[in-house]
């Protein structure tokens, strides 16, 4: 492709990107919903200013593998298995019955099996951006509301990548035998290599050279895309690559000051991948996935608080509580949407089950942003008394 085309493309991305975000935050929503109407918007299902989406799709895949290089700087051991204790049959019960509601109703509106079961997968995570994003930051540091939304929100990005590498699993194409050994050895190699190489070259490199922040930023970046190909070598994923290099780098003294560096490029690429995600909207098949995904978003939309509350009153949290965090973990996850196209990619489903997937997701974007921004104290609220920051 011509570098005049790559600029005009990355100008419309941007610019346009930057309008609707714009606009997403005077109307009180996520700017992840900005992203993707911009793509629906400017891809080729409409205005077409962006005709090939193919060598974006191919760049924006390094923003999911930032994503959970993110997450998983952000997993320090103690703090798994502190989140283990707290929060477990809180995520574990609440993704069961969702699994099997969403799977169910995508039965019931004619779904096959594997796809039913896909989008039941989809349907068990709850949006961390929208999830954190929206709590003010006393309470995501400083209150228990915010320490258990952390718990329920790390302990389902586990799940998701669980599913991520499942997905990855099964359209393997070595086949049989050979393929899932490969991956079960495959795993513990790659953690204990990791292990090995952040305890006794990254982290003493880290330390010795802690205040040339540009070299920092840079051997944090080569050792990101290092493991993740080797991941892939490996037959993983390179995402679960990336994720193994983060949880290596937890214990780091920099992994702070590293996460809040990279968040940066990290957002850079998942506006593109966001973007991807909205330009496969095609108008052609949205007539046909608009009344599955509105009954799939409803069902969540009512079905998450009520179960998030349940739970989280069995484990003990008072009535008030419960419900405004079960309120707050009312949407599906962006990480619905990863599941969707990586299915997507291996085969597993079809385009109409991926296009019910995202839409459902942005649905659900929308509408919980409405009521937590409402109800709620939020640092985006339209009512003074809930304005907090």
């Amino acid at each position: 492709m011509p570098s005049s085309e790559i600029i005009f493309a990355l100008c419309v991305v941007f610019t346009g990107a930057a309008i609707l975000a714009t606009a997403a935050l005077f109307a009180r929503q996520a700017m992840i919903v900005a992203y993707i109407a911009v793509g629906a918007l400017c891809g080729p299902g409409a205005l077409g200013l962006v005709h090939d989406t193919g060598w974006l799709a191919g760049v924006a895949e390094v923003g999911i593998m930032f994503l959970l290089y993110l997450l998983g700087m952000n997993m320090a051991p103690r703090q798994l298995l502190r989140t283990l204790r707290e929060a477990l049959a809180v995520t574990l019960g609440s993704s069961l019955v969702l699994l099997a509601l969403g799977g169910g109703l995508a039965s019931v509106l004619g779904f096959g099996f594997a796809e039913s079961l896909v989008i039941g997968a989809a349907m068990m995570f709850s949006s961390t951006i929208i999830g954190l994003k929206l709590l003010p930051t006393t309470t995501l540091h400083h209150q228990r509301m915010g320490q258990v939304m952390i718990s329920i929100l790390l302990l389902q990005d586990l799940l998701a990548i669980g599913v991520l590498l499942a997905v990855r699993a099964s359209a393997m194409d070595e086949g049989g035998l050979l393929a899932v050994l490969r991956q079960l050895l495959g795993f513990p190699l790659l953690m204990g290599v990791a292990w090995a190489l952040e305890r006794w070259l990254i982290e003493p490199l880290l330390r010795r050279f802690d205040r040339i922040h540009e070299y920092m930023f840079l051997l944090v970046i080569a050792w990101c895309l290092a493991m993740a190909e080797l991941a892939g070598g490996l037959g993983l994923s390179h995402e679960i690559g990336a994720f193994i290099a983060g949880v290596a780098l937890a214990n780091c003294p920099a992994a702070l000051y590293l996460a809040d560096a990279l968040r940066p490029l990290r957002d850079f690429f998942l506006i593109l991948f966001f973007f991807t995600l909205g330009a496969g909207l095609e108008g052609v098949h949205l007539q046909d996935a608009l009344l599955p995904a509105m009954a799939l978003a409803a069902l969540m939309l009512l079905a998450k608080p009520l179960c998030f509350r349940w739970w989280l009153r069995r484990a003990g949290e008072p009535p008030e509580f419960a419900a405004q965090t079960a309120v707050r973990l009312g949407q599906i996850s962006e990480f619905g949407l990863l599941i969707a196209v990586a299915a997507l990619a291996n085969g597993l489903i079809r385009e109409p089950a991926a296009l019910v997937i995202q839409l459902a997701a942005v649905i659900t974007f929308v509408v919980s942003s409405y009521v937590i921004v409402l109800n709620y104290p939020t640092p985006i609220a339209v009512r003074d008394d809930l304005r907090q920051d």
